[in-house]
């Protein structure tokens, strides 16, 4: 009986540490969806518009993604003041659309680096972006 409590006492011990490796794979690439969508407005003029994005943050590894989990206000205010930013009219073509992608991926790589040391952000996805014209 003894023997059989310390088995399993040893198989518990090594699930563990296997379990822990499988949830801080380094290799996994995994997509951070910003919740509740981003909504605000952006132009100038007498005139305000409004947006509505949502957007996901592409990293790889587990622990990358439990980073960015930590950092989320911060990167939603980066975002907030990029698109509080944008004069009228740039958000109106998707040539606009992509530079301002670019823009955010820069804003929050710079960001996150300022805080953690190195990026861990690869890229950065519009899911849905709409703006009023």
């Amino acid at each position: 009986m003894k023997s059989l409590i310390a088995a399993l006492l040893l198989l518990g011990l090594y699930i563990g540490p296997a379990q822990a490796a499988k949830e801080y794979d380094p290799s996994k690439v995994l997509y951070l969806e910003l919740r509740p969508s981003l909504v605000g407005n952006y132009g100038d003029g007498p005139r305000p518009r409004f947006y509505k994005a949502d957007v996901a943050l592409r990293v790889t590894g587990t622990f990358a993604m439990a980073r960015l989990e930590h950092h989320q206000p911060l990167i939603r205010n980066e975002l907030i003041m990029l698109f509080a930013a944008v004069p009228t009219g740039g958000m109106d073509s998707l040539e606009a659309k992509e530079q301002l992608r670019q823009k955010a991926l820069e804003r929050i790589r710079a960001a996150i680096e300022y805080e953690e040391g190195y990026p861990l952000v690869e890229d950065l996805l519009f899911t849905n972006l709409i703006a009023q014209p």
